[in-house]
């Protein structure tokens, strides 16, 4: 199920000039396909893969720090205007079920589930499993995977595995099988060679072209990961460790 099908940009190429056109990769950017319930965007800390996503939850409706559609806070602007030159493409059917996980403001969202329920720990409960502030930052958000997220959704994540152990990743990927298999679909934001594995999705690595299409043994996440792992104490030592 595509709820989302392709995002466009409708800037012009001569306008592309300020912030965030001065990321490479954004200034290129002219439009992207989704091809399958679940699609990741990879590359280095500041290659733009999440002010991407970003633009795309706060298209769709979602509140820039994170939550659902309901979410309407905000605690510091730090996002881009990328939304306002996006248009989405989307799919026949419209989503019934969507959030958008965003782990570096994850907290405030947190509190902010605290405020909605506020005198109302049943309901609390029954969304959330509990206050999200009672358990870990990796539980917090398995808690919000297995509790809140329910089927035919839109899920947008922007580094989730940031909280997660290897265990915790496996769980999460196995909750990503049973809401898709509920018809969601998902884009996430990831640097986690765990997360990339996950069978039948597409991979776009941001580069200063754009967005380009690659395999999963073809990311640097896989290649540099199984490098150091086959090679750790030759690389330890080359870093003077």
């Amino acid at each position: 199920m595509l709820y989302l099908k392709s995002v466009e940009n409708t800037k012009p190429h001569v306008d592309r000039i300020s912030y965030p056109y001065n990321i490479p990769s954004i200034h290129s950017l002219d439009k992207l396909t989704f091809r399958s319930p679940v699609t990741f965007i990879v590359g280095d800390n500041g290659s733009g893969k999440s002010t991407f996503i970003e633009s795309i939850a706060i298209k769709s409706g979602f509140n820039a720090e994170g939550g659902s559609l309901n979410f309407n806070f905000s605690t510091k602007e730090s996002h881009s205007n990328l939304y306002e030159d996006i248009k989405l493409i989307r799919g026949p059917y419209r989503f019934r079920d969507g959030y958008f996980l965003r782990a570096e403001s994850f907290f405030n969202v947190a509190s902010e589930i605290d405020n909605l329920y506020e005198g109302d720990q049943a309901k609390l409960e029954e969304a959330y499993g509990q206050s999200l502030h009672q358990c870990s930052h990796g539980e917090s958000f398995l808690a919000l995977m297995h509790n809140r997220l329910s089927g035919k959704g839109f899920y947008i994540f922007d580094e989730p595995e940031s909280a997660l152990s290897f265990d915790s990743q496996l769980n999460m990927m196995i909750r990503i099988k049973e809401l898709v298999d509920q018809n969601s679909q998902f884009i996430i934001a990831t640097h986690s060679p765990i997360l990339l594995s996950y069978p039948d999705s597409e991979i776009y690595k941001v580069t200063d072209s754009g967005l380009e299409l690659t395999h999963y043994e073809e990311t640097e996440q896989f290649k540099l990961t199984k490098l150091f792992i086959n090679n750790y104490r030759q690389i330890l030592n080359e870093l003077g460790l």
